[in-house]
């Protein structure tokens, strides 16, 4: 009988997996997710550069919000409730580097083509998006996926830990094994 139990929660899983993940297409549309773009300045390298550390103290200053984010919309009430910290944080970063530009947030709507992030794909189409300009915002860009989390769950930007991943077809399987 544990076999059979064992079996049908293999089963399970592997379909969830198969059904879930944005790089095997999973029935997913743009609509499921949420991104961030940090767009530098330029694309100098001093611009490209503190870029990297505008990433980094975004990433900290939304990581403890999301801990707890369990629906997209819940994802976009959060970014709205803070955007003005989230442009300050980005601006602090700047100005404690003595750029001579500014960074502005907002969340918008637009086209992106198809990009690969962590193993992850996302098609080309239009998403809902947490967009940060750092100055003229020409240069290349730095993306991630907010909601689903996959910016907080890496969150080895500087550390050592590497992509945390949970399978809950594990968490199930040792609870009743």
């Amino acid at each position: 009988m544990k076999k059979i139990v064992a079996l049908l929660f293999c089963v399970v899983g592997i379909a969830i997996v198969a059904l879930g993940l944005p790089s095997q297409g999973g029935g997913k549309s743009e609509s499921d997710f949420l991104r961030l773009h940090i767009r530098a300045n330029s694309n100098s390298a001093t611009d490209q550069d503190i870029k990297f550390e505008v990433r980094q103290e975004i990433v900290n200053e939304l990581t403890p919000i999301f801990a707890s984010i369990t629906s997209r919309r819940a994802a976009i009430e959060a970014l709205q409730n803070n955007i003005g910290r989230i442009e300050a944080a980005a601006n602090r970063v700047l100005d404690d580097g003595g750029f001579g530009y500014t960074a502005r947030a907002g969340l918008r709507t637009e086209f992106f083509p198809t990009r690969a992030y962590n193993g992850h794909t996302l098609p080309e189409g239009v998403y809902d998006a947490l967009i940060i300009n750092l100055g003229a915002g020409v240069g290349d860009n730095w993306w991630c996926v907010i909601y689903p989390p996959l910016c907080f769950l890496e969150n080895n930007i500087g550390g050592d830990r590497g992509v945390v991943y949970r399978s809950r077809l594990q968490e199930i399987i040792r609870r009743y094994f």
